[in-house]
């Protein structure tokens, strides 16, 4: 039976569900980082929610070869690092492959591993071996159902703690559909239901070679995921997303992030009070 988390271990921290996962899709340069993690940080302490900063050092699933990619690895765990270290926010970013995993495990407190490797076996396993929290981003190629199995093989390499973060799924026309039912079906798994309401709205690789966005269904489809039973939620934010470098039209404006948390701590606490339905 599919059942809310409620709460998440992060380290030695224990905070209680809702989670917040929240930063820039790619880090642009430090001083941008960092502008945009003290922000964050002092929106979390000033509410008193469990935020994870995240930001990637490097994307490497591109629409176009000439796209902003980051600073690479070696470059961007420093920044990592020294967010860590001033916001005292716990830090996620992406891993590519198993000697990323090692090296991004010894600065990060999550690996998310991306959306079109979520198949890498070899990759799951070498993630689940750092002993860090896996965020597992379901492929747009997988329906709620076969998530299970990705599961199973992070749980295999003894993964300490497993999130899924949902974006919904390709039917071939630069739309991502969510299907609301892979809430409660990627609960039964045991593993957290986390949803992506940024990449949700994106609309991958269009005639012009490059992803565009639709951000102003952000907030119709974090409510919904709210409703459903969201254990967290996952939004890539930008101080200014028409210039962004990387993903700028399905990114929130930052200055929009404590508006629609408004919106949603409310309703994702509520819908944990409600008895569940014996159908």
């Amino acid at each position: 039976m599919a059942k809310m988390r409620e709460c998440f271990k992060i380290g030695d921290i224990e905070t209680p569900a809702p989670l917040w996962i929240i930063g820039p899709d790619v880090i642009e340069d430090e001083g941008f980082a960092l502008e945009v993690a003290h922000v964050i940080s002092e929106c979390a302490q000033r509410r008193n929610i469990p935020v994870v900063f995240k930001a990637s050092y490097e994307k490497a699933n591109r629409s176009s070869t000439a796209a902003f990619r980051g600073p690479g690895l070696k470059a961007g765990l420093p920044i990592l690092a020294r967010i860590r270290e001033e916001t005292g926010l716990p830090i996620t970013t992406d891993v590519h492959d198993a000697e990323q995993a090692k090296l991004a495990g010894e600065v990060v407190d999550v690996l998310q591993l991306p959306a079109f490797l979520c198949r890498q076996n070899s990759l799951l396993e070498a993630a689940a071996a750092t002993g860090k929290v896996v965020n597992l981003k379901k492929g747009q190629f997988l329906s709620p159902w076969d998530i299970a199995s990705r599961v199973g093989v992070l749980e295999s390499a003894g993964a300490v703690d497993i999130w899924i973060t949902e974006r919904g799924s390709s039917f071939g026309y630069q739309r991502l559909i969510n299907d609301f039912r892979s809430v409660p079906v990627t609960q039964e798994t045991g593993a957290a239901f986390i949803f992506d309401a940024t990449h949700s709205v994106q609309t991958p690789g269009g005639p012009e070679g490059v992803s565009g966005g639709e951000r102003h269904f952000i907030p119709v489809l974090a409510r919904a995921a709210a409703a459903a039973g969201a254990d967290g939620f996952f939004f890539e934010v930008h101080p200014d997303p028409e210039n962004a470098l990387c993903d700028g039209p399905n990114a929130l404006p930052l200055d929009q992030l404590d508006a629609l948390l408004n919106q949603l701590e409310p309703l994702a606490k509520t819908v944990r009070t409600i008895p569940p339905l014996d159908l």
